[in-house]
């Protein structure tokens, strides 16, 4: 769009996201309940939208702080797509951006913040929950497709 009066113009550019997928040593991953819309009640993983110049990855490290009250260390880059997230009744383009994660040494108890999640599970990769976005899914599928080659 642009300004016929003074030819400002805005781009529906894909806003970008940081997202841990979180190991344990046995293989599972985590998943978080959203408590909050869009997909309100689905099975999430931790992240959320960059700050204003902040690197994905930074985003993703400092989601997984605020949002489970742990610290955690980033391994493989496992890839970005495109997706939609629902924000006032209108659909905005995201550029989601997912790393492999373990909990640092000494980051155990995770404590989520309520406006964030209503519980939280480990789950096998052989056989994951539906997620909230279709972006997940395929993020979760790409690292299961890896023959567990990218998991930290």
């Amino acid at each position: 769009m642009a300004c016929a009066a003074c030819g400002y113009a805005v781009f529906v550019n894909p806003r970008p996201t940081g997202t841990a997928i979180i190991f344990d040593d046995t293989g599972r991953f985590l998943v978080i309940r959203r408590a909050r819309p869009p997909q309100q009640g689905w099975w999430d993983l931790p992240g959320g939208f960059c700050d204003g110049w902040e690197h994905p990855s930074d985003a993703a490290v400092r989601e997984a702080r605020e949002e489970l009250g742990v610290e955690i260390r980033l391994g493989a880059f496992v890839g970005s797509w495109i997706g939609t997230y629902e924000f006032q009744d209108e659909p905005l383009p995201v550029l989601d951006c997912f790393w492999l994660a373990r909990l640092a040494p000494g980051s155990t108890a995770i404590t989520l913040d309520p406006a964030e999640g209503t519980e939280h599970a480990w789950v096998p990769l052989s056989d994951p929950p539906p997620l909230a976005f279709s972006t997940m899914e395929s993020a979760i599928r790409e690292v299961r497709q890896s023959s567990g080659r990218l998991i930290p």
